[in-house]
């Protein structure tokens, strides 16, 4: 996904910016945010104090992504939680659009108050899968895995095409004062990744779900 990334929305002035601390601006964004209503195939995000507007995947994301998603629906099909898609995910004036999560099967009790997405306190376990092109693997890479570790979401996997041959990042123990993590597992397209805690404790991500390394 190609990002079009907004420091400050196009109906702000350098001086209104300027003007605007850390909590204004994120207030400014928010509110910009919520009446945002992007073209078919395209998604809003609010990341580290940027709007970004991105289009959908390409073939080969939307494959990984659906291929993801339907192994952890029959993963989880017996227990209390459930694998969502194009939901957003709220935290602190931010609004994110992960690839998958997990989360309840009743969000109502972690539903935001305006009815725009599910709090991030819900959020057990986030995917990302990278799309090419710089900005949008900073993004996966850098931006939202800081973002998902200041929210203490549990664990961060990042399905990643375009590191080396193809690589599965497995990132635990979220640090949010530090937005970064304690434990880091990268292995190479072709070797399993288990998950090893929360509600999908033992689901494997292998080439059924990445498909072979890259050539």
């Amino acid at each position: 996904m190609t990002a079009l990334a907004h420091e400050r929305p196009e109906t702000m002035s350098e001086a209104q910016a300027e003007s605007l601390n850390e909590t204004d601006l994120d207030e400014f964004l928010w509110q910009v945010w919520k009446t945002m209503d992007p073209p078919e195939g395209y998604r809003a995000e609010i990341i580290e104090g940027a709007l970004e507007v991105s289009p959908t995947g390409r073939l080969s994301h939307a494959q990984i992504v659906n291929r993801l998603r339907d192994a952890l629906v029959h993963f989880l099909a017996e227990g209390e939680y459930a694998a969502y898609q194009d939901t957003n995910v709220i935290f602190r004036r931010k609004g994110w659009i992960p690839d998958a999560f997990i989360a309840p099967k009743d969000l109502e009790p972690y539903a935001d108050p305006e009815g725009l997405g599910v709090d991030a306190a819900a959020v057990r376990l986030v995917f990302e899968v990278v799309s090419p092109g710089k900005r949008n693997q900073d993004r996966d890479r850098d931006r939202k895995r800081r973002e998902y570790a200041r929210a203490g979401i549990p664990v961060y996997v990042l399905i990643d095409d375009y590191d080396g041959q193809g690589a599965v990042t497995l990132l635990t123990t979220p640090r949010p004062d530090k937005a970064d993590w304690e434990d880091i597992h990268r292995v190479p397209y072709g070797t399993d990744v288990t998950i090893p805690e929360g509600p999908a404790k033992g689901f494997v991500i292998g080439e059924a779900i990445t498909g072979p390394k890259r050539s």
